[in-house]
């Protein structure tokens, strides 16, 4: 809220006395476990449902776990776990996550801890058959949005989710050839939004395309992916048998903890035998070495 009422006296815009006031909302609760959130999976599937967010090292092991209701948002839930992993874990230098967590408030914080944020293309949210936003480019130096049809839009004021919000004037779009892929406003006036941390998000996509991060965002499938593929088709982590979020948490952490114990032991047994064969390859060699000469 500093930094909105700040950009507000920047544009000789009153500062707000406060954040927004939460919107009254209907949440549909269980009867068995009031403790779940209704997840929507896909557009039509929804169930009562808990979400981990789950954090693995390169080599695949779990390195922490938050279980929240199904009904908060990833993007949401992501500081209760990278805090704890940052706590624990100091030295990650890397954050490699889905699209689900590409937010400007995700990005603002991870940079200015000195990480790296590591995230994918996220698709364009505007109204399909319509311009996708980033035909909308904004001018910094004289702050405005230059539209497709080369018209500017003003900046009009600073809302309080932190979106700065320029406009376009009325008259001039209602005779614009491409008001159709435009707005359907009445008043025929364009409105574009820009968040006051969408420089972060530039910077994330700069690093996307860089080859050294483009490289380990590949390997994700091979390892958080791999990870949930394992739990779910082979530890019955699908499904919960338990209720409540304290008993679903300490499930899934004793899962995790399995699963990582598995992992170890296998990769032990094949150092092992690796390390065996390497010795008997080495013992050979020696031999043959020894024995070349007598018999030359």
């Amino acid at each position: 809220m500093a930094e909105i009422n700040q950009d507000r006296e920047n544009h000789d815009k009153k500062p707000f006395d406060g954040p927004k006031p939460p919107e009254e909302k209907e949440i549909t609760i269980s009867e068995t476990d009031p403790e779940s959130g209704v997840f929507h999976k896909g557009e039509h599937k929804k169930c009562f449902a808990y979400t981990a967010q789950t954090g693995c090292d390169k080599n695949g092991y779990v390195m922490d776990v938050t279980v929240n209701a199904g009904n908060v948002h990833d993007s949401v839930a992501f500081d209760g776990l990278y805090d704890r992993l940052t706590e624990k874990n100091p030295e990650i230098e890397n954050i490699v996550a889905d699209a689900g967590y590409k937010t400007p408030w995700i990005s603002k914080r991870v940079l200015d801890d000195g990480r790296i944020p590591v995230l994918p293309y996220k698709r364009p949210m505007g109204k399909k058959g319509n311009y996708p936003p980033y035909e909308y480019i904004y001018d910094e130096y004289f702050d405005c949005v230059i539209c497709p049809e080369n018209q500017v839009l003003n900046y009009a004021t600073t809302n309080r989710e932190g979106y700065r919000e320029f406009k376009s004037k009325g008259y001039i779009c209602e005779n614009c050839p491409t008001k159709h892929l435009c707005t359907e406003n009445q008043k025929n006036e364009k409105t574009v939004t820009k968040h006051i941390w969408s420089d972060y998000l530039e910077t994330v996509e700069d690093i996307r395309h860089t080859p050294e991060y483009k490289a380990l965002y590949e390997q994700r499938k091979e390892t958080i992916e791999r990870v949930f593929a394992d739990a779910k088709e082979k530890h019955s982590m699908r499904y919960t048998q338990y209720r409540g979020l304290s008993q679903v948490t300490n499930w899934v952490r004793l899962k995790f903890a399995a699963m990582n114990l598995k992992k170890y032991a296998i990769h032990r047994w094949k150092r092992s035998h690796i390390y065996g064969s390497f010795a008997c390859f080495c013992l050979n060699f020696h031999k043959l070495k020894f024995i070349t000469p007598n018999l030359a």
